[in-house]
């Protein structure tokens, strides 16, 4: 059984897209060499990780990470869990800033986490990246695009691309000088090109659209 290692060679991804794809390339020399992500190194827990995807969607970082502490007071303990989610019932979940959908969130976690249908990061090793999807989707509150961050942020994967992020949408859109924003199987042909390591394509495609919104377009490399 093959096992998938947490993270990959930056140097070489860098190398493959700006032969693959030259307008690409043209940003990628102009922005220079993403580095690893140092959390690809750090010890990871996929059900906290997840108990915190649920708190902080469609929240400002400030305010997520005040209901978040909260929380962890609430329970005394900073590792999300069954048994520590355990320690406060529902209403002192609201009282802490959560709301009733995500509550019911947790508690689904916690439920599928106690029967064993959270695969832990060994598992996951031994899982190919559709495969981990496929697993943590049901989980109420938790959507392809949740999982695909995890994927890339947390288990290293290299050939990732959500297709239906706006950001990489904009970013292609900057590379490519096109007049409306490109669909999601537009990417997914365009990223062709791009594979085996679409995760490293999808970063730089962020940061092309952090600048284009900047108005820095002009700077760019000319293709």
């Amino acid at each position: 059984m093959p096992r998938f290692r947490r993270g990959f060679d930056t140097e070489a991804a860098y190398t493959h897209l700006a032969r693959a794809d030259r307008k690409l390339g043209a940003w990628m020399k102009r922005i220079g060499p993403i580095a690893p992500d140092p959390r690809w190194r750090k010890s990871f827990d996929p059900v906290d990780a997840l108990a915190r995807a649920i708190l902080y969607q469609q929240l400002s970082g400030k305010a997520a990470a005040t209901i978040v502490g909260r929380v962890e007071a609430a329970i005394g303990s900073t590792r999300f869990h069954g048994d520590t989610l355990g320690r406060v019932d529902d209403a002192g979940l609201r009282a802490c800033g959560v709301s009733g959908n995500k509550a019911r969130a947790l508690r689904d976690l916690a439920q599928r986490e106690a029967a064993g249908e959270i695969p832990d990061p060994r598992r996951m090793s031994a899982m190919g990246q559709d495969a981990i999807i496929e697993a943590l989707v049901p989980i109420r509150g938790i959507g392809r695009w949740t999982v695909e961050m995890m994927l890339m942020f947390r288990l290293g994967r290299p050939d990732v691309l959500p297709v239906d992020d706006l950001g990489i949408r904009k970013g292609l859109q900057a590379v490519d000088r096109l007049d409306v924003l490109p669909k999601p199987r537009a990417l997914v042909e365009r990223g062709e090109r791009w594979g085996p390591y679409r995760t490293y394509a999808s970063l730089y495609l962020w940061r092309i659209a952090d600048a284009a919104a900047a108005g820095t377009t002009a700077s760019r490399s000319q293709d």
